[in-house]
């Protein structure tokens, strides 16, 4: 079967996206190898992820992602973005979006399109509970992490370091995300080690958002309500709201651009 996909990216976190509405793709992808020979660099397209355009009653769409590791995945933020933007270029959605992912239902608004970029905000849910310790802080914004404080983050071993918190005992189960953070002013610089791809990735969209809301626990920022956020991809801005330590009204805005789009020869 031949399939029609986009490869797109969010400040360096990159993907396939596959439009599914008809609905018999679906099948081929419960083959945890042929997502992974996919996303893999040297052997498929390349990819951090993949990510299947659904449809669902109630909303305009459902996103269902998997990481390149072939398993499907929890919340992505810069995926989300990315799923938004296709389904605009697709004509299902124009303006504002509401999507399932994860079985959770988020919000997004595009803000303007520039050439092969389209600038999305997108809303997160509320974030009540977190646990700081002296060490880090493990908050969960749609997807699991671990958030490091460091002094010089460009010098800092992610995969390494990454690995050891991710394969800990700790998270010896599930795993974790790993977020290495540095604040300079009143802007964090962040690089990520992402489970599911192994490896670090140039941005992480719920990373992003968990070193923000993270930073302001941490530093008790008080009055902060939005920041911007530097990654080895791109610029990303995060916005909120905080009262008595509840974290809502969280938005994700930043670029979802088109690279390419192709076609590929899937296997029965």
């Amino acid at each position: 079967m031949i399939v029609p996909f986009f490869k797109m990216h969010g400040t360096g976190n990159d993907f396939i996206v596959i439009d599914n509405r008809p609905h018999f793709i679906q099948k081929y992808f419960d083959n945890r190898q042929l997502i992974s020979r996919l996303c893999d660099r040297h052997l498929g397209i390349g990819a951090d992820g993949l990510i299947l355009i659904n449809t669902r009653a109630g909303c305009h769409f459902e996103m269902t992602y998997y990481n390149s590791d072939g398993l499907m995945g929890t919340m992505c933020g810069n995926g989300g973005r990315c799923a938004v933007a296709a389904a605009n270029h697709l004509n299902m959605v124009h303006g504002n979006a509401l999507f399932i992912a994860n079985e959770a239902q988020y919000k997004a608004s595009i803000i303007k399109k520039k050439n092969n970029t389209i600038f999305v905000k997108l809303k997160l849910n509320d974030v009540v509970k977190y646990h700081v310790t002296d060490d880090f802080v493990f908050m969960n914004t749609g997807s699991p992490h671990h958030v490091v404080f460091v002094d010089d983050v460009m010098a800092v071993d992610v995969v390494g370091e990454g690995k050891k918190i991710r394969y800990g005992e700790l998270y010896s189960e599930k795993g974790v995300n790993v977020d290495f953070v540095q604040l300079t002013g009143t802007s964090i610089f962040v690089r990520t080690y992402e489970r599911g791809v192994e490896n670090e990735t140039l941005s992480c969209g719920t990373g992003v958002v968990a070193s923000v809301l993270s930073t302001v626990v941490k530093n008790q920022l008080i009055g902060i309500k939005e920041m911007q956020v530097k990654t080895l991809g791109g610029d990303l801005k995060v916005s909120f709201s905080c009262h008595q330590g509840t974290f809502t009204d969280i938005f994700l805005e930043g670029p979802a651009t088109f690279v390419f789009k192709g076609e590929i020869e899937i296997q029965s």
